[in-house]
């Protein structure tokens, strides 16, 4: 990731989540919801999820103030199995209730070899990938998805946009190996670079999105004009469909036109849904021979022949670590509009600047 100083500025991990930590409390969360929020938010960003992480603080803060988000909600459990759990976020912050998911899903793993939770009454929650390592991180494989908080995808062949982006990632372990870690919007590009892009007064790429004629549209600030374009053509309509299914319908969250868009809509409750899965290692064999075969798998491929035009053989997740390892060492690289919009919040709440 570019580092350009006139442009950017690094910010050390742990400013960057005492900010947030200090922005939920001002907006009234209690403070164990605060830290565990500003801790997920913070590890997004660490990953290098721009789109997903602090950029999205000043819109989960205005739609607590405007009462789209309970502050004080009674996280719960719905439906509970030996294997299987339903929480019901009560309209949480969205990574409180995926967070409680996520713990769940690893205490029944540990007991029953998998463990499978849902989501429903939540709220948009970040990036895919952080709660399949969370999974990843206790000799588990993390599968994690989501119904995305907006449509921005018709069906294959329509133009009602009756669909998300409704994300997949898959978290491996490795032993020596960075692990292989799969985060994918069934879109060609997640809404969140879109909005990123418009932020940063950029153009998108031909084949995110199209009008409504199917014609490139490269303006963000025009995206409300077009959709998002799935990825695979209709293989990616059809992972968006039966992705949604499995985190919305299944745990009776919102789905289709039930979805609200929360990028224009501060009050009404998302009732956003998302599954956490974890899949013990020990329960099928040894831990560790697991995680030598991935290892070697991995330099295997990576150390295959390259196509013209390439220099290199990555593996899923090879960037997001590398840009993991950079920030912890160095900053996170926050981009200069974002600090204006950050500056702006610590105004409106009465907090000291980031």
């Amino acid at each position: 990731m570019s580092d350009n100083s006139e442009t950017t500025r690094r910010v050390e991990a742990a400013q960057l989540k005492a900010f947030i930590k200090t922005a939920y409390l001002a907006a009234g969360l209690p403070d164990g919801d605060a830290g565990t929020a500003a801790d997920v938010m913070t590890e997004i960003d660490l990953l290098g999820g721009s789109g997903h992480g602090v950029f999205r603080l000043p819109q989960y803060i205005r739609r607590i103030k405007a009462g789209g988000i309970n502050v004080t909600p009674n996280i719960h459990l719905e439906h509970e199995t030996d294997s299987t759990a339903l929480v019901n976020g009560d309209n949480c912050v969205g990574s409180l209730a995926v967070h409680r998911a996520t713990e769940v899903a690893m205490e029944k793993a540990e007991k029953m070899g998998v463990g499978w939770a849902g989501v429903k009454m939540g709220n948009h929650a970040g990036t895919a990938s952080v709660y399949a390592r969370m999974v990843m991180e206790k000799d588990m494989i993390g599968i994690y998805s989501a119904v995305g908080s907006a449509n921005h995808l018709p069906p294959w062949g329509g133009i009602e946009m009756l669909l998300s982006t409704n994300p997949i990632a898959i978290a491996v372990p490795a032993m020596d190996e960075p692990p292989v870690v799969l985060d994918m919007a069934t879109t060609v590009a997640a809404y969140g670079k879109v909005k990123t892009a418009a932020q940063r007064g950029e153009q998108m790429p031909v084949g995110w999105m199209v009008d409504d004629q199917g014609q490139p549209l490269t303006d963000p600030t025009k995206s409300n004009e077009g959709f998002l374009v799935p990825v695979g053509e209709y293989k990616g309509y059809g992972m968006a469909l039966v992705l949604g299914l499995l985190a919305g319908t299944l745990n009776g969250a919102a789905m289709g036109r039930e979805v609200v868009d929360f990028n224009t809509d501060d009050e009404t409750v998302t009732n956003t849904g998302q599954f956490i899965c974890a899949i013990s290692l020990k329960a099928f064999g040894d831990v560790d021979e697991f995680k030598r075969q991935v290892d070697e798998l991995a330099r295997t491929l990576r150390a295959s022949p390259t196509l013209a035009g390439f220099d290199s053989v990555r593996l899923p997740g090879e960037n997001s670590q590398g840009i993991h390892d950079d920030f912890i060492k160095n900053g996170i690289i926050v981009h200069a509009e974002l600090i204006k919009a950050l500056d702006t919040l610590a105004q409106d709440l009465d907090i000291n600047p980031l």
